[in-house]
């Protein structure tokens, strides 16, 4: 008689266990439902069961569309955010007529369990823990990845779940290249890495091993340079994990093009324009220099991209009329510019017109189409702290934080200017990294970083020519073995092929 109470409290709760799982089901599956019905007028829908194999059909590729976690590589700033909830929706709207499961959708940025959830790796473990058991695979994705449900779920049935599985769309290094530290320096054509914009895929077993390895071998603190190279560096092991294997189903080609109809996956490889670009009067170019460039550098931005600026200003440690040049009193330094930054910052907060949203850092060797970024601009509210560029990352997988690179430029709104100059966050040194400081500091403040992978830190040829095929750039950075001229003709003049509505079309470019 004394365990009948215990046995009645063990029934009840596994009841209301069981109804609160049910609960989430249905709320699941309404939410994907009305999903459909509001998105009803434009969808395709499937055709109509004309048979009960057709129906086993369908009713599989539901069963296995289930075993696929999606991860969105989303970011947490409102545009960002919005075009990520998109794409779920998109996700499960196609999901919902193939079954009564609906496959679990991830948004990188809700995870907020770790500051380096967007470098992937520190994930494993917790992808392992929930979803090693019942799952196949792990699929990721950018947020302007477009995918076709029922034929993924196809490409993926031609590799055996149990095994280990790393696969994408491969990329590779022409030559050795410094942003990935000139690996496979004698054939750098051998290592593939995958094109995230294609999404890639890993098998759970693969996951597991993954977490397995990560359990008894933390993540060193180091540089998050290049993601996707890092990630196939990471489980390549040397030799003791899997290549990638590349598929060809895993498409970067814009949707519309007549090229896809085999694809699983395709891109919309277009310049984001949210309305009108921004007015030029709208953005505060700060260009940071020094003397001994002054003669080399600074007439390479007055041939090519200096025009294109309605508010432009100089900044050295010496004071040149011909340019003209305006002296900080910040002494130049041979490794870090922190000083000069805070400096410029400033400047931009207390003297220049507070009706001016947008402040642009960029050196003096960097080359940059503001034609384009005031395109991208339209997208970005600047009433948000928004702090924008290529996202690098230091000791996330132990902490750390992010920052972007300041090679390819950094963006400012006016507000995250005024919040970061409004804390105590300052340079521990004058010749510390800006860009580094920067990082910490917005960090600190809980602001996160917005990462475009349209600025670039390196020059075009230190990239794989299919990378760049599916982009319309926004900047480069460095002179070293090039012309620097020829460079921004090239990749970032404005000119009569960008049609209106910022489409990608196409460039004549030759091997730079």
């Amino acid at each position: 008689m004394s365990r009948e109470p215990g046995c009645s409290r063990w029934l009840l709760f596994a009841a209301c266990a069981h109804l609160v799982f049910l609960l989430s089901s249905l709320r699941a599956r309404a939410f994907a439902v009305s999903v459909v019905s509001e998105g009803a007028e434009d969808e395709t829908e499937l055709p109509v069961l004309q048979n009960s194999e057709k129906s086993r059909t369908i009713s599989k590729i539901g069963r296995e569309l289930k075993g696929i976690v999606f991860v969105i590589q989303s970011q947490s700033n409102s545009f960002h955010s919005k075009r990520a909830e998109d794409l779920k929706r998109d996700i499960l709207k196609q999901a919902v007529d193939l079954g009564k499961e609906l496959p679990t959708v991830l948004l990188i940025h809700q995870i907020d369990r770790h500051e380096g959830a967007w470098t992937i790796l520190p994930l494993m473990t917790d992808f392992s823990v929930t979803y090693g058991r019942n799952s196949s695979w792990i699929f990721f994705c950018e947020e302007d990845t477009r995918i076709q449900v029922i034929k993924l779920v196809e490409t993926l049935r031609r590799f055996d779940k149990s095994k280990e599985w790393f696969l994408g769309k491969a990329l590779y290094d022409e030559e050795s290249t410094i942003i990935h530290h000139y690996a496979f320096a004698e054939n750098p054509t051998v290592f593939k890495f995958p094109d995230f914009a294609a999404g890639w895929a890993l098998s759970i077993p693969l996951v597991n091993k993954l977490a397995k390895k990560l359990k008894s071998e933390p993540l060193k603190s180091d540089f998050t340079i290049d993601l996707k190279h890092e990630i196939a560096l990471y489980i390549w092991q040397k030799g003791e994990g899997p290549h990638l294997t590349p598929v060809p189903e895993f498409c970067t080609d814009d949707m519309n093009s007549y090229k896809v109809d085999h694809c699983a996956t395709t891109f919309s490889n277009f310049l984001p324009l949210c309305g009108e670009p921004v007015n030029k009067e709208d953005v505060f170019v700060a260009v940071k220099t020094c003397r001994k460039f002054h003669g080399d550098r600074i007439p390479v931005v007055k041939q090519t991209w200096e025009r294109e600026a309605a508010l432009i200003e100089y900044y050295s440690d010496h004071a040149d009329i011909s340019i003209p040049t305006i002296d900080l009193g910040i002494p130049n330094t041979d490794r870090g510019h922190c000083g000069k930054t805070f400096a410029i910052l400033e400047r931009f907060l207390n003297h220049t017109s507070p009706r001016t949203p947008w402040l642009v850092v960029v050196d003096d060797d960097t080359l940059i189409s503001i034609f384009r970024l005031r395109k991208l601009l339209s997208c970005y509210d600047p009433n948000e702290p928004v702090f924008l560029g290529e996202r690098y990352g230091y000791g996330l997988g132990t902490g750390g934080y992010s920052y972007i690179t300041g090679g390819g430029g950094m963006v400012f709104s006016r507000t995250a200017v005024q919040k970061l100059l409004a804390s105590k966050c300052r340079c521990y040194s004058m010749d510390a990294p800006d860009d580094m400081v920067l990082g910490m500091c917005f960090s600190g403040l809980g602001i996160p970083i917005t990462h475009s992978p349209l600025f670039h830190q390196a020059r075009p040829m230190d990239y794989p020519k299919d990378y760049l095929s599916h982009q319309i750039p926004v900047s480069f950075h460095k002179h070293w073995n090039i012309d620097p001229v020829k460079v921004y003709f090239t990749w970032l003049a404005p000119n009569t092929e960008e049609s209106s509505n910022g489409k990608k079309v196409g460039y004549n470019r030759e091997d730079l």
